[in-house]
């Protein structure tokens, strides 16, 4: 029986993103322990803020664990790593001795007795640093200062094990790649869930729309999105409509701006957050999902909209034609009428919209998050 500690800190009340990986896989690795020989403990460590108040509480989504609070910030933890200190072994005592250290948010907590694991979610901030804010460039130093003492690297493509390889030199037998999954099955909502969730949120299902699911920000292209939208409705006079799921990240008022600027920005709607359950309606009930990404990591959300039976437009780079196969459209993001004219395939051509649908199923019944708990239970024990 081997001890693992996972890092529960990217976990927010609002979980997207890391905190959404994080959270599965803690679901699906508690759930491996009653059959595999491990024993699974959470840590957390506060944000700054609560940390000068003293609220070392966990998250409200992770207390059913009772996690271990490892009572130093992140940011600290970073400034200390630079030099020796033994201040980081002393905090070390709260993870109470486990064999591996898993930390899921492109940093470990550099615990001396322990195996520790890393994952890198992507390098959109060493690829593409127009794409982040300044924060987030800061990651870069901090996987650096990581990699001194991290045993093994976790990350979520084939392709993204590649750029870690040409850009960051790591040796590619410490990289393994443990696919992620939907938050979905394929009957997740019942006919009947479908109609009484149309009820109750206030939306005019009766007419057909095109779906975005993602942070708003500017890798996620969504600009070119709404100028192929503009397109289609000038040009044939398309009865759909636009849905942005999804929260204002990074540089979004540009995004906003060209909503409001539209001369069909009526029929162009951003929702912001929802529930899991009001996002799978609409996955379920979208003309098609369009993801027109410059560059992902995996693209869950592209995986998840195969899941629930939406036909898929998305870009041919990163790792988005590795994780979709045949079963999507893949464009080219840098060139708008490509999508454009992907968008009006689909709506002409019912047998490859059908086609996309059944395909996107099949694919997507490869993942689960089963499957990456296994994996990621096969990394813990290859290295101790």
């Amino acid at each position: 029986m081997f001890k693992i500690c996972l890092d529960a800190t990217p976990i927010r009340e609002k979980p997207s993103g890391v905190g959404v990986y994080t959270f599965n896989l803690i679901k699906a690795l508690d759930q491996l322990q009653a059959s595999e020989d491990f024993k699974l403990d959470i840590y957390f460590q506060p944000t700054f803020k609560n940390w000068l108040s003293r609220n070392f509480s966990p998250n409200e989504l992770i207390k059913s664990y009772s996690p271990h609070c490892l009572p130093i910030p992140v940011t600290v933890t970073n400034a200390l790593i630079k030099f020796p200190n033994p201040l980081l072994a002393y905090f070390s005592r709260s993870l109470d001795r486990p064999d591996v250290v898993h930390g899921t948010d492109h940093f470990v907590y550099p615990n001396p007795t322990s195996r520790n694991i890393m994952t890198i979610h992507d390098l959109t901030f060493v690829k593409y640093p127009e794409y982040v804010p300044k924060i987030v460039k800061t990651y870069l130093e901090r996987i650096k200062n990581c990699l001194k003492f991290t045993d093994t690297i976790i990350t979520f493509s084939e392709n993204t094990k590649r750029d870690l390889v040409e850009l960051l030199k790591i040796d590619p037998d410490k990289i393994y790649v443990t696919y992620q999954a939907s938050r979905y099955h394929a009957h997740y909502l019942t006919e009947q869930q479908i109609e009484e969730l149309k009820v109750s949120f206030s939306y005019d299902f009766n007419k057909p729309y095109f779906l975005f699911v993602s942070t708003l920000e500017p890798r996620k292209n969504v600009i070119s999105l709404i100028q192929a939208f503009n397109y289609l409705k000038q040009k044939y006079k398309i009865e759909h409509q636009l849905v942005l799921i999804g929260q204002t990240g990074w540089k979004y008022q540009p995004i906003l701006d060209m909503i409001n600027q539209s001369p069909y920005h009526t029929e162009i709607h951003h929702l912001n957050y929802l529930s899991d359950d009001l996002v799978a309606l609409f996955y379920s009930q979208a003309e098609a999902f369009i993801y027109p990404s410059f560059y992902e990591g995996f693209g869950l959300p592209v995986l998840e909209a195969m899941t629930l039976g939406a036909p898929v437009i998305t870009s041919n780079s990163s790792s988005l034609p590795e994780i979709t196969g045949d079963s999507a459209l893949l464009i080219n993001p840098n060139h708008l009428m490509e999508l454009a004219e992907a968008m009006v395939s689909l709506i002409g051509d019912r047998v490859l919209r059908d086609n996309l649908i059944f395909k996107g199923k099949e694919q997507a019944r490869k993942f689960s998050w089963k499957k990456t708990a296994q994996a990621t239970l096969n990394v813990y024990r290859s290295i101790i």
